[in-house]
């Protein structure tokens, strides 16, 4: 049930306000009503905001479904005695709210006390915005403006407004109104350089994604011709794979004359080879491969290409680079898309432990009542992760610190977490070495047994009493000196 009345306020002029019944509470709350405004309001005067301070915590933050904040312009009404004005940290500020076709801006400016907000809709094409191309999105209005404005960028998820009021000119007043307050928690956002660096080791990942499903489609129509090729090369796109694939195309289909195609250590194999070449290829496969070789090929030249161009915009940290190439897991490739993504100013994270939140690579935190409901990671940075799992991965297969705790984990919680525990040591290891220029220090697969040595001595002295025996400890130098000593 709901009851309408109009309330003057303290300035002559009428509020609208709703009298509505929440089923959840036993009284009812008051809430202000949303203002019909137009596409374009120009000129509208307003006094900075007052919250009621028992309702402040609904500024998106409930869980519970209750009644949306009251905030209202002007002094507080009686009913909610107590409000405090909230300080104004930009008094000109701008809210975008960017969609494809068109942004709607809200401009907020406050003057001697007194606010004045102007709503406007701009379409994306060139002659209202300037230079815009191909479709848009943030970095177009970013670059932009970034010149002559600061310009924030924020998550979305970290301001979403009162439910039930989804409109894009109230989304521009809302962004407006919490970047006023000082509400807006800015996004990390590198710099041309770093963005330059980025986009380059992205594309680069992308081909290399793409090249990976290339060999795929080849290896399948090998086993469709059942030319069992991979069983005994470990790479069909080697020197060895690819003169054998060339011959196949030519039509060559003696296994004898392919199998002397081998070279290196698969020269000892040439029988394995020519079992496993004794295939039927049918003219549909020829065309297949003649057109997916080529296509490798190509993303090999532009992947070399991309090489290039990374490797000279990062030219100037060649020295720290190397150092960080120690680091077990890690090579030249992965280094370089860890500096594109997190960049080589380490002051952009306060420590270790907010790199590894921002790239996603840590547990996650949710306790409500006391109680941690779920420990899954956040999204976080994928392509960082990416590179982090794979060197832990990596990592695993070697005798050194980070290999042993791969293994330690692995055994009692599973790889996959495993890995997860290895990638985020990498990455406080990346963050120091950047941040320090310190080197890399292996500690080695003996670590943790020489750390809890006292510790896995009594946990195996108490084994062997439960089963009837009486352990006694003796040092290894001592029973080399005994043995040593003439017996009487």
């Amino acid at each position: 049930m709901r009851r309408r009345r109009t309330v003057p306020n303290e300035k002559g002029r009428e509020g609208l306000y709703l009298w509505r019944k929440d089923r959840t509470c036993e009284n009812d709350s008051l809430t202000k009503a949303v203002e019909l405004e137009k596409e374009a309001v120009f000129g509208r005067l307003e006094e900075p905001l007052i919250v009621a301070p028992h309702l402040e915590a609904r500024r998106g933050n409930s869980h519970h479904g209750k009644m949306p904040a009251v905030i209202f312009p002007g002094k507080v009404s009686d009913q909610f005695s107590g409000g405090t004005a909230m300080e104004v940290v930009y008094p000109r500020c701008s809210g975008l709210d960017v969609h494809k076709r068109f942004v709607v801006a809200s401009l907020s400016i406050i003057e001697q006390g007194q606010r004045r907000k102007e709503l406007r809709q701009f379409s994306t094409m060139a002659n209202e915005l300037l230079v815009l191309k191909e479709w848009l999105y943030w970095k177009p209005i970013f670059h932009l403006l970034e010149g002559d404005f600061e310009v924030v960028l924020v998550n979305a998820q970290h301001m979403k407004a009162v439910p039930g009021r989804k409109t894009d000119v109230k989304d521009a007043e809302w962004i407006t109104d919490l970047l006023q307050h000082g509400l807006l928690k800015a996004s990390f956002i590198p710099s041309s350089e770093q963005q330059a660096v980025r986009d380059l080791t992205r594309t680069r990942m992308r081909l290399t994604q793409e090249r990976t499903r290339l060999i795929n489609r080849i290896q399948k129509v090998l086993e469709d011709a059942n030319i069992k090729l991979s069983s005994v090369v470990s790479d069909i796109m080697g020197m060895t794979g690819q003169a054998i694939l060339m011959a196949l195309v030519a039509g060559q289909e003696d296994p004898e004359y392919l199998s002397h195609l081998a070279r290196g250590s698969l020269v000892k194999k040439e029988d394995q080879l020519q079992a496993a070449l004794q295939g039927k290829l049918f003219p549909h496969h020829r065309i297949v491969l003649e057109e997916l070789l080529p296509l490798i090929a190509s993303l090999d030249r532009s992947m070399a290409r991309f090489d290039r161009e990374v490797a000279e915009r990062l030219r100037r940290f060649d020295a720290l680079m190397a150092r960080i190439d120690a680091v077990t897991g890690l090579s030249r490739r992965s280094i370089e898309v860890l500096f594109g993504e997190l960049g080589w100013d380490m002051s952009r994270f306060p420590d270790a432990a907010h790199a590894a939140s921002w790239v996603g690579i840590c547990p996650g935190q949710h306790e409500t009542g006391g109680k941690q409901l779920s420990g899954r990671t956040r999204q976080g940075n994928r392509w960082a992760k990416t590179v982090l799992i794979q060197a832990a991965h990596a990592a695993g297969h070697t005798q050194t610190y980070l290999g042993e705790q791969y293994r330690r984990i692995s055994a009692r919680r599973g790889s996959k977490k495993a890995a997860m525990a290895v990638g985020h040591s990498i990455l406080v290891i990346f963050y120091h070495m950047v941040k320090t220029g310190e080197p890399y220090h292996e500690k080695g697969a003996d670590y943790f047994t020489n750390v809890t040595k006292e510790k896995i001595q009594r946990r195996l002295v108490r084994q062997l009493e439960r089963l009837g025996n009486t352990v006694i400890l003796q040092p290894k130098a001592e029973t080399t000196l005994a043995r040593a000593l003439p017996t009487s």
